[in-house]
């Protein structure tokens, strides 16, 4: 591992990685891991939206998890409605984009970004659902086709809360080992009068 310009840990390849993210929960998100298979065969990973994208942590794993208990809980749960498929240009990562909770999610973002927790990102935090990854040139309009039909036929709700948060270890390629589980404050209603 090496320093960044900015003194923060950088990170090529490396495994223990931690994130934190917030797994969509069901039938949405079973619907989206039947999805991801289809996309990627052999993928296994949970469908879920990030908070704080994979990054090297250089303090000790129970601290990361104090500090995480200690912040959370001020946070109020939001809901996030997903949009289209989508695909980042440069990557090749095809994602459902969102329709609502990318302010809140921008906000809890740049609000844990910092301290322990800072990491120099290679590419803008942008909220998203990822699909498929590493997905080969010559076939990602199949990809892309496959995605956008099998997203059309999905008639049920779109939105999911973000409620329960989850911070996980990267272990292997496909493996993320769950360390901690945290619980938003329940959303406020502004009363109005």
């Amino acid at each position: 591992m090496e320093a960044s310009p900015s003194g923060r840990p950088a990170c090529r390849d490396c495994t223990g990685l931690y994130a934190l993210v917030n797994y969509i929960p069901d039938p949405l998100g079973a619907y989206l891991n039947e999805l991801r298979a289809e996309l990627v065969p052999g993928c296994t990973l949970r469908s879920h939206v990030t908070l704080l994208p994979p990054r090297v942590l250089l303090a000790p794993q129970d601290e990361l998890i104090r500090e995480l208990e200690e912040r959370l809980p001020y946070l109020d749960s939001f809901h996030v409605t997903l949009g289209e498929i989508e695909v980042f240009e440069s990557t090749g990562v095809i994602y459902l984009g969102l329709r609502q909770g990318q302010r809140e999610l921008l906000a809890i973002h740049a609000s844990l970004s910092d301290g322990m927790f800072a990491y120099d990102e290679p590419f803008p935090f942008h909220p998203h659902i990822t699909l498929a990854q590493e997905i080969p040139a010559e076939r990602l309009q199949k990809c892309m086709n496959h995605a956008h039909a099998r997203w059309q036929a999905w008639s049920h709700d779109r939105s999911f809360p973000v409620m329960n948060l989850a911070f996980v270890r990267n272990v292997t390629p496909a493996r993320w080992e769950h360390l901690s589980e945290h619980v938003l404050q329940p959303a406020r209603l502004l009363r109005t009068a």
